[in-house]
């Protein structure tokens, strides 16, 4: 063989994801957004399960497609903008995107705070907050699961409050907290354990971590926020040419 040819073939899996891509962006695949069954999509194709499996693989990684866990494959609807710059609730932020916002309360406890938020929270290990476990929706659609754990001094009565709308609203009218300065630390993880399972998909499906410790006017810690995110449901964009909000 001459010096400098190949002799790669493209792989069943590149060419069949090829093909999806394809009759996705021309709206030919999807009734209502939901993909046929893999079953189908197998037939459809002419492939294997195995290979197909691949593919859809390979365009959840991208964000094109999502799974629920006893419901199938999706095509995912376009991503939710978060700038840690605005201040603002998610309600509010969602609206402003003409998406509709709804939060579903799970669980509000006095609970230990784990090592690594007690350090975030400059507490002793061991120290006691107001855990809040909430997951959310976007036109109907849950894309993320959030622990709030607050600071049981400053909030001594929240848990009597109503936990399902806005906690920023509740600061403001309730306590008269405006917030202040933020720490923001963002990362891809794999989604496991109880994010997964509120969030109706598999132990090791690609997620984002969302870790932010909030201060109010005065510079006194109030809470920390962990925010578990289905990846391709929102978009990290900051740009600061925008008013804090």
């Amino acid at each position: 063989m001459a010096a400098g040819s190949t002799n790669e073939t493209t792989k069943p899996s590149s060419k069949l994801e090829h093909g999806i891509r394809a009759d996705l962006a021309e709206g030919r695949l999807a009734v209502d957004r939901r993909l046929p069954s893999e079953r189908e999509l197998a037939e459809r194709y002419g492939t294997t399960r195995i290979t197909l499996r691949e593919a859809l693989s390979h365009l959840e990684m991208d964000g094109l497609i999502y799974r629920e866990n006893r419901k199938g494959w999706f095509v995912s609807d376009r991503r939710l903008v978060y700038n840690p710059l605005w201040r603002t609730d998610f309600q509010r932020m969602t609206r402003e995107q003409q998406r509709q916002a709804s939060t579903e309360l799970i669980e509000a406890v006095s609970a230990v705070g784990p090592d690594a938020i007690c350090e975030l929270l400059e507490t002793l290990p061991g120290t006691e907050f107001w855990r809040i476990r909430r997951r959310r929706r976007v036109d109907g659609r849950l894309v993320v699961f959030v622990e709030h754990h607050l600071s049981k001094s400053v909030f001594t009565d929240i848990l009597e409050q109503d936990l399902a709308g806005s906690l920023t609203s509740l600061y403001r009218e309730r306590y008269a907290i405006e917030y202040g300065d933020v720490f923001f630390e963002i990362n891809p993880i794999a989604l496991t354990g109880m994010p997964a399972a509120e969030l109706h998909c598999s132990d090791g499906t690609f997620g984002l971590q969302i870790v932010r410790v909030n201060r109010d006017q005065t510079g006194r810690i109030l809470d920390c926020d962990v925010e578990y995110w289905r990846h391709d449901a929102v978009s990290i964009r900051i740009d600061t040419r925008e008013s804090v909000r």
